[in-house]
This record gives C-alpha cells, structure tokens and sequence, in this order.
C-alpha cells in the first residue's frame, strides 16, 4: 500500500533500478554473442546481486511485486498478434499443442526431479 510521498519516491527508486538493470540486460544481449535473451541477463544479474547482497530485496520488493500482479496483462499484447497470423498458424496448431502439452510435462519432471536431488542434497549436507 503506497502511502502519499515517501512511499511514492520508494516504489520510483525500486522501479528505477530493475530498469537500469534490465538496461545493463539489453547491453550485454548487444555485446555478447550468445542466443541469450536480454531478459535473462537482466534476471541473472538481479539473482547474482540478490545473492551477493549488492542488493537487498527490499530495495526493489514493492515495484517487482507490482511488475508481477501486472504481467498477465503483458501477455495480452501478444496475444492479439496471434490473430494476425493465424492463417499461417493454422496448419501447425496440432503439432504445436502436442509439442507444448509433452515439453511441459517433461519440464515438470525435470524440475521435479532436480528440486529433489537438490532437497536431499542440501539435507545431507545439513546432516554431516
């Protein structure tokens, strides 16, 4: 809850340093030469700076948390773009979902799988 003023220039401060982050993102997207998106870049160096404590999450809380309540409508944008192609879509809808529903599932299991490599890891770690 944004009180008058103080909070107003807090939430601009946070706000303004994921920008120069996410801009220092866009930067090494140009420099280096991988097929990497920009926006992870910015999330690594936001990860690395978390976990180094360069930066500390309340120094961006307020204005991530906004970023995150209001992604879905970013996705809205893209959306309608589909509309646009959709006759070249069209032939390769069926594919496309069948590749999506099995790349999703194998995600899932991966992900699981690793969360509980890591668990046990950490809890045997914890252990000696």
């Amino acid at each position: 809850k944004l009180r008058k003023g103080e909070d107003f220039m807090r939430f601009i401060k946070q706000f303004m340093i994921i920008l120069a982050i996410s801009f220092i993102g866009e930067a090494l997207h140009s420099i280096v030469p991988l097929p990497v998106p920009a926006s992870i870049y910015g999330l690594v160096i936001v990860l690395i700076a978390l976990q180094t404590g360069a930066l500390r999450l309340n120094q961006i809380k307020m204005a991530a948390l906004l970023l995150i309540d209001i992604m879905p409508i970013m996705f809205i944008p893209a959306a309608a773009g589909l509309i646009v192609v959709w006759p070249d879509l069209r032939p390769v809808v069926i594919p496309f979902a069948i590749i999506t529903v099995v790349s999703t599932i194998v995600v899932m299991g991966v992900s699981g799988r690793v969360t509980q490599f890591v668990r046990k890891f950490i809890k045997n770690k914890e252990a000696k």
